[in-house]
């Protein structure tokens, strides 16, 4: 059954749907099958994969309201490698819609059970704010990935998500928990960068990824081309930067699922002896 991760930041402009293109783009490329849900009324994941806005006959919006099963409305994403659930400006009114139904918090969470099994994985871009979609996209994850900008208001609008994250875990979703923070259009010649950096090693050591994804001219280009930037420069620092944060994110995952795996075979020995 796939993973589902919420990519999100309730502050805008710190690289978070460039983080959702190309992390799934990185993670298709390791024969990962991936799911991007674009659940931002921008669309701006859903144009740089390639697909077309302002050209969909269906959205999230029709999945999340009930119109249309989530099967018809995935799309195959080409050359991006990936398959997406399209967003638009229709998510807007799913926004408003969603107050009155019942279990809306939940909305995508059941859609997404339907498909989950055809997944490794599957990412969701949130809204640069805390409203019902990126609620939706929280009742939905097992993880919270967190693209940052080492910055000044950087750790003040983290507390304020950390906070978000707790409530939903408390209140909607117990197996919600941080994935991992990632450090987004770095420019180690800043030294505001580099304290900032300091400081957040500092307050989540090792939640916080060692991959560090650089400013990159062709990085910024590549959404304008409707591709991820490793099929619009390979060799570039930013396209090398995302396969590695793909490396990491997959040896951290396969780490993790072989402490499990010894916890479970621990606590079945402890049992028989017992």
């Amino acid at each position: 059954m796939g993973r589902i991760i919420a990519i999100t930041n309730q502050k805008g402009g710190v690289g978070k749907t460039t983080t959702s293109v190309n992390f799934a783009a990185s993670l298709s490329e390791t024969g990962r099958r991936v799911l991007l849900v674009d659940l931002d009324a921008q669309g701006n994941a859903t144009m740089g994969s390639g697909v077309d806005k302002h050209a969909l006959e269906y959205t999230g919006y029709d999945v999340l309201l009930g119109h249309v099963p989530i099967s018809s409305v995935i799309v195959n994403a080409g050359d991006a490698g990936y398959d997406l659930l399209p967003g638009n400006a229709d998510l807007t009114a799913a926004e408003v819609e969603l107050m009155n139904k019942e279990d809306r918090e939940r909305r995508l969470r059941a859609a997404l059970s339907h498909v989950q099994n055809d997944y490794d994985l599957i990412l969701i871009d949130c809204p640069p704010s805390l409203n019902m979609l990126t609620v939706n996209a929280l009742a939905a994850a097992h993880g919270v990935f967190i693209p940052i900008q080492c910055e000044y208001y950087a750790l003040e609008g983290l507390s304020a998500l950390l906070d978000t994250v707790e409530q939903v875990r408390m209140s909607i979703n117990p197996e919600l928990a941080i994935e991992g923070l990632l450090r987004t259009m770095f420019d180690a010649r800043n030294n505001l960068a580099m304290e900032v950096s300091a400081q957040l090693q500092e307050h989540f050591g090792d939640r916080l990824y060692r991959t560090i994804i650089p400013r990159n001219v062709r990085l910024a280009e590549a959404p304008s081309h409707g591709l991820p930037v490793l099929r619009y420069d390979k060799h570039s620092r930013g396209a090398l930067a995302y396969l590695a944060l793909a490396g990491e994110y997959l040896r951290r995952e396969s780490t993790a699922s072989a402490s499990a795996a010894l916890e479970t075979a621990h606590a079945e020995v402890t049992e028989n002896s017992a």
